[in-house]
């Protein structure tokens, strides 16, 4: 077992390196996936790379969205032999203290997909708290439980070639739907997720690539697109709820 990081990363030039400085410091590798960045950003990542041990930078031409981005970030960790690989968001809402306790769960489950549930302040947005809620509804519906505590938070520890195996379908969402949608796939295929705490904030003068109208309309499109998957796989989720009820 090999750990690393994976940090895509698109217009938190400066705040994804303080994400990666804090993460070298582990002696594990971190990956940055430039997503297309404006030259500002560029120059951050390049000097990240250049000046940090253990720190390696994939650029990308244009912009293609956060689930691409992580599906070249995962390419390059199975290159380096990293097996499981924390993904973390660049904007440094996420508690980084947490990544030792996360690594360690991982260790103790290599088959499962370690996930973060957010611990939010007073700074959350009221529509994070209702896609939160709206999305945790729709996965009971496509997975026909109540495994998926969180869908959205974007930490978690993932093991690397079962998620390849995923993203190189081509209908996964490489956009915004991507956190939802890997997280279903990988349930479907029995890589079942573990939900631990993690404190979220919202700096106030942060920037968001959410696009509200646009990406609710594709996340949309993602559980529609579950749900009829779900149809088809309905016998199997059944069977394997009522064998795990009798092991209880």
């Amino acid at each position: 077992m090999k750990q690393g990081f994976v940090i895509p990363v698109y217009r938190h030039g400066r705040t994804a390196c303080i994400v990666a400085k804090k993460l070298a410091s582990s002696g594990l590798p971190v990956i940055l996936v430039d997503d297309g960045n404006a030259k500002e950003d560029q120059v951050y990542l390049e000097e990240c790379a250049r000046d940090m041990q253990g720190v390696v930078l994939i650029r990308l031409e244009k912009n293609s969205g956060k689930g691409n981005a992580v599906l070249r970030g995962f390419q390059k960790a199975d290159e380096l032999g990293i097996t499981h690989a924390l993904q973390i968001d660049a904007d440094g809402q996420h508690d980084v203290t947490m990544v030792k306790s996360f690594l360690e769960e991982s260790e103790k489950n290599p088959d499962k997909i370690i996930c973060g549930c957010p611990e939010f302040d007073s700074t959350v947005p009221i529509n994070r708290l209702k896609g939160r809620k709206i999305s945790v509804f729709w996965a009971a519906i496509v997975t026909l439980s109540g495994d998926l505590k969180d869908l959205l938070c974007g930490f978690r520890v993932y093991p690397v070639k079962p998620s390849l195996k995923i993203l190189k379908n081509v209908f996964v969402d490489k956009r915004m739907g991507f956190d939802s949608e890997i997280l279903v796939r990988l349930y479907w295929k029995n890589v079942m997720p573990e939900f631990h705490p993690i404190k979220v904030i919202y700096p106030k003068d942060g920037i968001s690539n959410f696009n509200m109208i646009r990406d609710n309309i594709r996340i949309s499109w993602v559980f529609t697109r579950l749900f009829f998957g779900m149809l088809l796989r309905s016998p199997v989720l059944i069977f394997r709820k009522i064998k795990r009820r009798k092991k209880q």
